[in-house]
């Protein structure tokens, strides 16, 4: 062990006159253990948030999607999904139809986001429809003719039609009391024109599944049904209302959208899942920072705290410096004395709030300790996701403010005159 560190280590041991010295010198260490704790457990939440709330939007939306700017609908979607799902990066393609529609089951109603799909596509590149709880999807992929029921009235002498089969979610099924194989009553805003003017169109659904993504708006708020029933509902003919792709890096979604608009000519736009969800993740960066500068006020406290131990220990080691002086001791090596005691404290305070933050961050997302309304939040607990990275940064940047809380007692020491400290010992 080197001379500096071996004295420092003995003057952290030893014990004191002041046993206020030593005081100030545990709550340093308790001071730095605390901030790194806690900066290390913020961090886990916030990356917990990022990477849970990344992971369910992205396993139940597309990366990028392809409208038109008139909003007319895609006539030709056939066509321009054939020549565009074999781009680059492009992994899968599927047509959709979006539209808002009233789901009633007596005299319960709600809002909903009613999504036509074409099954064996929308697998490929949304998870939704995998994460089916109660039921099945299994009637969505049935052939159109031998589930729907004709929006026009039948005779009274023909066999009642089958039901169009819906998917709905986990809450909005709880909200409407309904289960596998109730039936719902859809109504459609755009109606149909009669002599009367504009009434709405109503068509019964049969629930075939449930699904339960785990992220409210959807399960609130979402069904899905078969292409050409949206389409027969809508009155749209053979159009959808978009094209969707998943790629296979996420994060080239805004420069492979520009290239799908260019590919499919004029008229076009894209917009990728960064761009319908920038809001939430501009929030979550500006969270991390927010979170960063306060916790990191603890640590500075610290700091101030090793300064002042080591301002006092100065004070009360004024004799032993000169001794050290007169008996050949350098000023850098008494500089290095307290130098180092301040890093000591530091890397004990360090190693002690990385054991705490970790052993923290782990229990809170194994059993998830903290938990949310899923009204508010989207999700119902708090995620912890610790990350090395995070812990070497912290640590470092403890380190450094332990470090230069150092320099002023380090150098005053160093300035200690043997003769005018011994002179009336």
């Amino acid at each position: 062990m080197r001379f500096e560190l071996f004295i420092a280590a003995r003057y952290l041991r030893a014990k004191r006159r002041q046993a206020v010295i030593g005081v100030i010198t545990g709550i340093s260490v308790i001071g730095v253990a605390a901030g790194v704790a806690s900066l290390i457990i913020a961090l886990a939440i916030n990356n917990g948030f990022r990477q849970d709330l990344q992971q369910r939007l992205l396993g139940s939306t597309p990366h990028v999607s392809l409208l038109k700017v008139e909003n007319n609908g895609i006539k030709d979607w056939r066509e321009r999904l054939a020549a565009l799902q074999h781009g680059p990066h492009v992994l899968a393609a599927a047509p959709a139809i979006y539209e808002q529609v009233l789901v009633s089951r007596g005299a319960r109603a709600r809002g909903v986001v009613l999504k036509g799909v074409l099954p064996e596509m929308e697998d490929r590149v949304s998870g939704l429809l995998n994460t089916i709880r109660f039921g099945s999807a299994d009637p969505l992929r049935a052939p159109a003719e031998t589930m729907l029921q004709p929006l026009e009235g039948s005779s009274s002498d023909a066999p009642a039609p089958a039901l169009a089969p819906i998917v709905l979610g986990k809450d909005l099924a709880q909200e409407l009391g309904a289960t596998v194989g109730s039936v719902v009553l859809v109504t459609s805003p755009q109606g149909e024109l009669t002599p009367f003017g504009l009434v709405p169109k109503y068509v019964r659904f049969k629930v075939v599944g449930i699904f339960q993504s785990g992220f409210y708006d959807y399960d609130t708020a979402w069904a899905f049904t078969r292409l050409s029933d949206a389409q027969r509902l809508f009155g749209l003919g053979d159009v959808v209302s978009v094209l969707e792709f998943k790629l296979d890096d996420l994060y080239l979604a805004g420069e492979i959208g520009r290239q799908l608009e260019a590919r499919a000519g004029p008229g076009f736009q894209s917009t990728s899942w960064m761009d319908q969800n920038q809001a939430l993740f501009r929030a979550l960066r500006l969270e991390r920072v927010v979170t960063l500068i306060t916790i990191g006020l603890i640590v500075m406290v610290a700091a101030l705290n090793i300064l002042i131990s080591l301002i006092m220990m100065v004070m009360e080691k004024t004799r032993d410096i000169a001794v050290l002086m007169s008996m050949g001791a350098r000023q850098a090596q008494v500089r290095n004395i307290f130098i180092a005691q301040g890093l000591l404290i530091g890397v004990v305070g360090t190693l002690l709030g990385l054991g705490l933050g970790y052993l923290g961050a782990w229990a809170g997302g194994h059993y998830k300790l903290i938990t949310l309304s899923a009204e508010v939040y989207s999700i119902d607990y708090v995620p912890f996701a610790p990350r090395l990275l995070d812990g070497l940064v912290v640590s470092a940047v403890a380190l450094v403010i332990s470090f230069l809380a150092t320099i002023y007692p380090s150098y005053s020491a160093a300035k200690v005159l043997p003769a005018e400290a011994l002179r009336y010992e």
